[in-house]
């Protein structure tokens, strides 16, 4: 099977039709963070997800932990994946699959120490993907995305190895290290951010490489 490209942090429909007429899968959507790039107003998620193709897969990232307040945003943005990238509550994920029963859930997992296992299998059953990231929740000011950095990845196989659903590896990857992580670590699918951007924009050349090198190595 195709390793899935997700490329995070789209600020605009140029940069998404970049992402998507390079062979992207899905493409992000980061709304209100607490740190780190690429969030972009909730009007402007709306605009990039009421565009996009239907094959395309669109991610509203959110740091919300409200379960009202997640889905009036979703139900506003009109993204068809919610990606939840600060700790959930099960509460939370039954109230979404109650009132958003078409709408994907990606949890973020941010790969910290050997406990990210237990906390990936505790999760994956409430959810429908895992996203294995190199942030960390529990700083001063989280960081919950766009680091640029990469983690233990051997945890991260453990972590494909433990669950029965699709997980996709982010933090830190670029066309120069991809073909490591995905050899290393056999994830359903990789997310990049700021390995294919260039003075803060999406960089048409770094997407086509990172895109290319993926299918080359599948």
């Amino acid at each position: 099977m195709m390793t899935k490209v997700k490329i995070c942090c789209i600020q605009s429909i140029a940069e998404a039709q970049i992402a998507i007429e390079n062979g992207a899968y899905a493409i992000g959507l980061v709304s209100k963070m607490p740190s780190g790039p690429g969030g972009i107003e909730e009007s402007k998620i709306r605009e990039i997800a009421l565009w996009a193709p239907e094959n395309i897969k669109t991610v509203l990232l959110t740091s919300l932990r409200n379960p009202l307040e997640i889905i009036a945003q979703q139900k506003y943005c009109q993204t068809n994946i919610i990606q939840l990238v600060d700790f959930q509550k099960i509460s939370t994920y039954k109230n979404l699959r109650a009132e958003l029963p078409n709408v994907q859930i990606i949890q973020v997992i941010h790969v910290l120490d050997d406990s990210s296992i237990s906390e990936s299998f505790a999760v994956a059953k409430y959810v429908d993907m895992l996203l294995l990231d190199s942030g960390n929740p529990k700083l001063e000011t989280k960081e919950l995305g766009g680091t640029g950095r990469t983690h233990n990845w051997q945890i991260s196989r453990e972590i494909v190895n433990e669950v029965d659903i699709p997980v996709f590896l982010a933090g830190g990857l670029t066309p120069d290290n991809v073909v490591s992580a995905i050899k290393r670590v056999k994830p359903y699918g990789v997310d990049v951010c700021t390995g294919v951007r260039s003075d803060d924009e999406l960089d048409a050349e770094k997407v086509k490489l990172f895109v290319e090198i993926v299918n080359e190595y599948d």
